[in-house]
């Protein structure tokens, strides 16, 4: 799990047959290698190799990185919870925010993005499968945060994120991925122009993109196990 290249060949060469099976291609599919806890060495490394996406929870531990690659051409998200007090950092520094789940967080996200950067890319995250221990919003509550960002200018919505139920003998994620491709699709047929779908990670990227996911989050698979180390 060590070879970033093998690694990186490896997921490739699954996004591509799992393409292959749903009728879809490749380049509709973006590879967001998921970089929390991990060196930049390591992000540098996978850089080289054409990595561009990189996802992280926690914003301190994001910050750093982000000033250690201002120089290159890095496209960083946003994935973790994301408080009140902490949507400055990350609105002056991400290009993404895929976590949003709060109409008070989409007002915030929009006052404190700089002028001079192009908006915020935002997705609103979703709890499809209401467990009660997640962040996200229920289904029925989506279409108030998608309004309240459309409402925003400093805000480009883009989509719809979730981290459904792992799979287990007991649960296929196969049908929550189903449930949030009707809620992306919908949407657009009401008349919202998005593009993107974030669902699927190391475990179930395949039934993630069967359903539509236009983008997977990869960082076990990618990265190797992450080592231990305190958060935010």
């Amino acid at each position: 799990m060590n070879n970033l290249k093998v690694n990186l060949d490896n997921i490739r060469a699954r996004v591509a047959r799992a393409c292959d099976r749903a009728g879809r291609k490749p380049s509709e599919i973006t590879i967001l290698a998921v970089s929390k806890k991990h060196p930049v060495q390591r992000i540098e490394a996978l850089n080289r190799l054409g990595q561009l996406a990189f996802g992280e929870n926690y914003v301190q531990e994001a910050l750093a990185k982000i000033e250690y690659f201002s120089n290159r051409e890095l496209i960083w998200h946003f994935i973790g919870p994301l408080q009140s007090n902490k949507t400055r950092e990350v609105a002056q520094n991400f290009q993404w925010v895929q976590s949003v789940d709060r109409v008070k967080i989409l007002q915030r996200l929009s006052k404190q993005r700089p002028a001079d950067l192009p908006a915020l890319n935002v997705c609103i995250q979703v709890n499809i499968d209401r467990e009660p221990q997640k962040a996200g919003v229920l289904p029925e509550q989506v279409r108030e945060l998608v309004d309240a960002a459309l409402s925003l200018d400093r805000l480009h919505l883009r989509g719809l994120m979730a981290i459904p139920m792992a799979a287990s003998a007991q649960h296929d994620p196969s049908g929550s991925y189903a449930r949030m491709n009707t809620l992306f699709q919908g949407l657009i047929e009401s008349g919202v122009e998005l593009d993107t779908l974030s669902m699927g990670m190391s475990a179930d990227l395949e039934a993630a993109i069967m359903h539509g996911s236009t983008m997977v989050r990869i960082g076990t698979d990618l990265f190797g196990p992450r080592p231990d180390s305190g958060t935010d």
